[in-house]
């Protein structure tokens, strides 16, 4: 009798964005381990400018050349366009940044270079994968669009297609941008209170604090303190790679690219009076949240939709 294969990989995962080297380099490498097969060659990534899409192929390609570095930006010609199979040191794999490559080279040859390398049997790692795949009309074996989530997908002949990720998480991107924003400015009103004492965590819409003691101080007073700095509008902008500038003010970032331009922009802020215990970890959490969906318990934030 005929014997059939099972497709034992994912075919749709959603992982909460983290924001942070550490942690984006963190979940690059998991993606990597529970969805990379060592024989993919096309892998598709997508997202906006500054959502971490360098930082999760980092974490994913370990020792990887990307050619939109501010090191290797003006290495030409681009290593893709240069295959040589007669050379001893020709590298597996490549990696192109579409919207960066687009100054360079017309969109129909970065097309016809993905499929040649492809057809030779090295990788191509594509950044802004949706930009080249209409001349290309190959879809990536594994595609990650980065937003206010993370979607890993492996797309069968049924999709998803990438303009299908792209649509979801360039609309969802700026929930992660607003509620980045709105945790360093949590942060300043802790400082104030000299609390250094916690640890980062994600949730859709907003973020997590975690205490190991119970904090003490006031919840309606941070909410307001943070609901000033909205109401002051203070520009917000990129310091360095651990600094971001709020108003005159320099604030420690370890994600200082994923913020909204001013805090203005940031919509309907609020805490949730619902304050837990983890005694899994043991810690309590507060937790911040941004955008027209208000929950009011943690119970509810599984009914917050990703858009």
């Amino acid at each position: 009798m005929p014997t059939t294969q099972v497709e034992l990989q994912p075919l749709y995962s959603v992982y909460f964005a983290p924001r942070g080297y550490v942690r984006m380099g963190q979940l690059g490498m998991t993606i990597s381990q529970r969805h990379l097969s060592t024989f993919d060659r096309l892998i598709g990534i997508i997202g906006d400018a500054g959502s971490g899409k360098s930082l999760l192929i980092r974490g994913m390609f370990p020792g990887l050349e990307l050619t939109n570095d501010d090191n290797g930006v003006n290495v030409r010609p681009l290593p893709l366009l240069d295959i040589d199979d007669r050379g001893f040191y020709q590298p597996h794999t490549y990696h192109l940044d579409i919207r960066f490559e687009e100054a360079f080279t017309q969109l129909h040859v970065l097309a016809d270079a993905i499929r040649e390398a492809v057809a030779k049997g090295r990788r191509v790692v594509v950044e802004h994968f949706e930009r080249v795949y209409p001349l290309l009309n190959l879809n990536a074996e594994i595609l990650v669009g980065i937003g206010d989530e993370v979607i890993v997908s492996r797309p069968t002949i049924f999709g998803p297609e990438p303009q299908d990720v792209a649509d979801i998480v360039f609309k969802s991107i700026k929930y992660r941008r607003m509620a980045h924003t709105a945790e360093d400015l949590t942060e300043r009103f802790l400082r104030q209170y000299d609390i250094h004492d916690y640890t980062h965590g994600d949730i859709r819409h907003g973020f997590i604090l975690r205490f190991r003691d119970k904090f003490t101080f006031d919840v309606d007073e941070l909410e307001k303190y943070v609901l000033d700095m909205v109401a002051q509008d203070l520009p917000v902008s990129y310091a360095d790679n651990e600094h971001i500038n709020i108003g005159p003010h320099k604030h420690h970032c370890t994600g200082p690219r994923m913020h909204v331009t001013s805090t203005g922009k940031i919509e309907n802020f609020h805490v949730l009076r619902d304050i837990q215990y983890d005694e899994m970890t043991g810690s309590y959490l507060l937790v911040g949240m941004v955008g027209e969906q208000k929950p009011n318990s943690v119970r509810d934030l599984n009914r917050i939709t990703s858009l």
